[in-house]
């Protein structure tokens, strides 16, 4: 038990030292505001210090600490201080997508040039939630993929990329008819009007037209609306189909009710993905 108590005292002696070298003081941690692990299990009340007998309950806390049960207590036991992870020098997502035919390079030369040089006032996604369009379209099998909000066509063509490796349709909704119009121009110069059908008028009103199954729906339109099409549509998704949502993130209270309704229906699973930008919310109409 001398051991084991000496063990432990070392390690709680250094762990404090550590966090007021290191946190108390604005700035010089590496992974900004944090609070050391062995710091956090002994503050019970959580006030940011240590009472009397907070310090006196030191040792049966820090037990807790031995996980390999060997009387002392190393580094890698304790863990990581709590707060932001460091940062990854890594960043994979950066390289640009590598096209395997040259159709596909051909379409992704296209997609560059629209973010390039069409973006502006088309509110499109961004590249890197194009390509997730891309990846659970044609991971999905999908044959019908329904988007509301076509824009300049930007997504459509990330949507059409998938559907053409699994012989796939898209039907397209956009009510802007100069954006419909180019949508069109960009469908024909990728090479995938053939497989899109782009519907222009009021979504909320054409989409009940809509008959057969659908694989994936992608909702990137009025944001209150969400709620009403996934209400008009989720009857002919597929059990197994995905509903997929742009903007989770970035616009606040519109978005509140079709998250509710996305969280909290039985029939559905939901996950939120790249929420460091606009955020896509991916749900599952259960089987």
């Amino acid at each position: 038990m001398k051991k084991l108590t000496m063990g432990l005292a070392a390690a709680c002696a250094a762990a404090l030292l550590t966090y007021a070298t290191v946190v108390a003081q604005p700035g010089r941690g590496r992974f900004g505001p944090m609070q050391h692990p062995v710091m956090a299990a002994l503050d019970a009340d959580r006030n940011g210090e240590l009472s009397a007998a907070e310090i006196n309950a030191a040792p049966e806390v820090l037990k807790k600490f031995d996980r390999n049960k060997d009387g002392k207590v190393a580094g890698n036991e304790i863990g990581r201080p709590r707060g932001r992870a460091p940062r990854s020098t890594a960043a994979p997502a950066a390289n640009p997508p590598q096209p395997r035919t040259d159709t596909e390079k051909k379409i992704l030369a296209v997609l560059s040039d629209m973010h390039e040089n069409q973006r502006r006032g088309m509110m499109n996604v961004p590249p890197d939630d194009g390509r997730l369009l891309r990846l659970l379209t044609e991971s999905a099998g999908a044959k019908h993929v329904v988007e509301v909000g076509t824009s300049n066509g930007y997504s459509g063509i990330w949507i059409a990329l998938g559907l053409l490796k699994t012989g796939g349709k898209l039907t397209t909704y956009e009510i802007d008819a100069r954006r419909a119009s180019l949508a069109r121009e960009n469908f024909q110069r990728a090479g995938v009007d053939k497989i899109v059908t782009l519907v222009e008028g009021d979504a909320h009103k054409e989409v009940p037209k809509l008959t057969g199954p659908i694989d994936v729906i992608f909702l990137d339109a009025d944001k209150e609306g969400y709620v009403d099409y996934l209400d008009k549509l989720l009857p002919q998704v597929r059990p197994g189909g995905l509903i997929l949502a742009h903007n989770v993130r970035s616009h606040g209270g519109a978005m509140d009710k079709y998250l509710k309704a996305v969280t909290t229906r039985k029939e559905l699973e939901t996950i939120f993905l790249h929420m460091q930008g606009s955020g896509v919310g991916v749900t599952l109409k259960k089987r």
